[in-house]
């Protein structure tokens, strides 16, 4: 759409003057979309549909749009008319909308050519486009937009902060509903207003501070009658709920990736099948069928998550079996969540001898927890009830019991990987998060709990406290772009698609 619900600019971010996105505090947006040229693109995705769309942006289209169609377009209305060509033959019939700077998503003069969708006539479409822009007068070429280029200049105009763009990819990208209903809100702004609360928090203190290092006799009329140490306590809490809230939020953006790991036989193919509901892998009573790893998307409550099958892990002759196995061990290195099939009826009874294939098995278990990354769960998953007596010791800490033939206890085993994964259920208060906002809001409450130490050490301390509370605001200023390198945005606007 050409047109922009909702407008946060980034505002005052700082006690200080900052650069924002390359570009001095002190240049108007206005002034910097004239010094960039027109882009264009086709906005619609490849292929062929009933609808194309040649999007065009720059400081000025009226030499585009007569060259086009011929005549003036009533702002932000839908004017049916046909596209012409260089020589004046008709190349399409469709909708032309202009939306006059700055009431656009970009900021700037936005035309878009709403043709068919046919990929010849769209590319004759753009073409034109840029044709006209050559003929115009100096310095109204039209070049075509790199990928993201037309959020970039949202951004770049103050009609979108950073994080407000991310999430028009994100809701792109959406994999299921609850992330597109997240990513919508955070496209509306919520993930922004809940940091530019706790950065107008932080201005607050670092005021404080400041004055007192400015008039070190007045310390206790400062920071004791303004109650400095309470304010940094209800800003740390009021971060850790922002982080909660921005977990849950990553988790629906970017899914977790499951690794179905055991020896060979134990029913990890079958449990894959259960999850996803449909014979996606291979199974047979064949120990090492699977020679290589099956990965199948399920979601469960509107949560992403990548099952992985892979294969049995034992000492194997077999060359081909080998490589699978050494491929399971890679996805087992990458791995979220480690799921640890074993199979229920080798579990010992109480006073028993242990058996061989048992010690295997806690050798198994052994190389699995040194192999993994800090903090990766493993979920022990004892197998094939139905073929044996439940055994009375079966609850225990991450530990599932179940049949992946016949169902039982696969809900169980649903439920597990989301309280494993942290997820709360709140899907319909969580805004889109990735991991560059969970980083710096992690960074940020490592410097409140710095502020933290300091404040209690008292005046003595009072210039590291203002240091660490500088640090904070800084990083949370990098989520939405008010302290933003160059690079950064280079990396962001390059995942977008063209046209976008």
């Amino acid at each position: 759409m050409g047109d922009q619900p909702q407008v946060l600019g980034r505002g005052e971010e700082g006690l200080n003057s900052e650069r924002v996105a390359g570009v001095s505090a002190g240049t108007s947006p206005a002034a910097a979309a004239l010094a960039r040229p027109a882009i264009a693109a086709v906005a619609t995705a490849p292929g062929r549909g009933g609808i194309g769309v040649v999007r065009v942006s720059g400081s000025d289209l009226a030499p585009v749009i007569d060259a086009l169609i011929g005549r003036r377009l009533v702002p932000r209305h839908a004017t049916y008319a046909a596209f012409r060509a260089a020589d004046g033959t008709t190349i399409d019939r469709g909708v032309a909308i202009h939306f006059p700077a700055p009431n656009s998503y970009t900021g700037e003069d936005v035309l878009e050519i709403q043709g068919h969708g046919g990929p010849v006539v769209l590319r004759m479409l753009l073409e034109r486009v840029l044709e006209a822009g050559r003929a115009g007068a100096a310095g109204s070429e039209i070049r075509l937009a790199r990928p993201g280029e037309f959020t970039e200049r949202a951004f770049l105009n103050d009609k979108l902060d950073l994080a407000q763009a991310e999430a028009v990819a994100d809701l792109i990208d959406a994999s299921t509903e609850q992330a597109a209903r997240s990513a919508a809100r955070s496209l509306e702004g919520e993930f922004s207003r809940a940091v530019g609360a706790l950065v107008d928090a932080l201005v607050n203190l670092r005021m404080l501070v400041e004055a007192t290092l400015d008039f070190p006799e007045e310390e206790i009329d400062f920071l004791e009658a303004s109650d400095a140490r309470g304010q940094l306590a209800a800003l740390r809490a009021r971060l850790d709920a922002t982080i909660d809230q921005a977990r849950q939020g990553a988790l629906l953006r970017e899914g977790l990736n499951v690794v179905l790991a055991g020896v060979p036989n134990v029913g990890k193919s079958s449990l894959l099948n259960a999850l996803a509901g449909s014979e996606v892998a291979i199974v047979t009573a064949i120990p090492g069928t699977t020679r290589d790893k099956v990965t199948q998307p399920i979601q469960v409550q509107g949560v992403p998550l990548n099952i992985i099958d892979t294969a049995g892990l034992r000492d194997s002759a077999d060359e081909v079996e080998r490589i699978g196995i050494a491929r399971a061990w890679e996805e087992v290195d990458r791995a979220d969540v480690v799921l640890h099939l074993r199979d229920a009826r080798e579990v010992p009874s109480p006073g028993s001898e242990p058996q061989p294939a048992l010690g295997s098995e806690a050798a198994l278990a052994g190389a699995l927890v040194a192999r993994l990354r800090p903090h990766v769960p493993v979920i022990e998953v004892w197998n094939k009830i139905d073929l044996c007596q439940l055994p009375a010791h079966a609850e225990g800490a991450r530990a599932v019991w179940l049949s992946a033939k016949t169902g039982a206890g696969v809900e169980g085993l649903r439920a597990a990987l989301l309280e494993t994964a942290g997820w709360h259920g709140t899907g319909e208060t969580t805004f889109l998060a990735r991991a560059r906002h969970l980083e710096a809001l992690n960074v940020a409450r490592e410097h409140l709990a710095q502020a933290h130490d300091h404040a209690q050490a008292g005046a003595q301390r009072l210039e590291l406290l203002a240091e660490e509370l500088r640090g904070a605001q800084q990083r949370l200023g990098e989520i939405t772009g008010a302290f933003s390198a160059d690079d950064l945005l280079g990396v962001i606007f390059s995942r977008f698609c063209i046209g976008k």
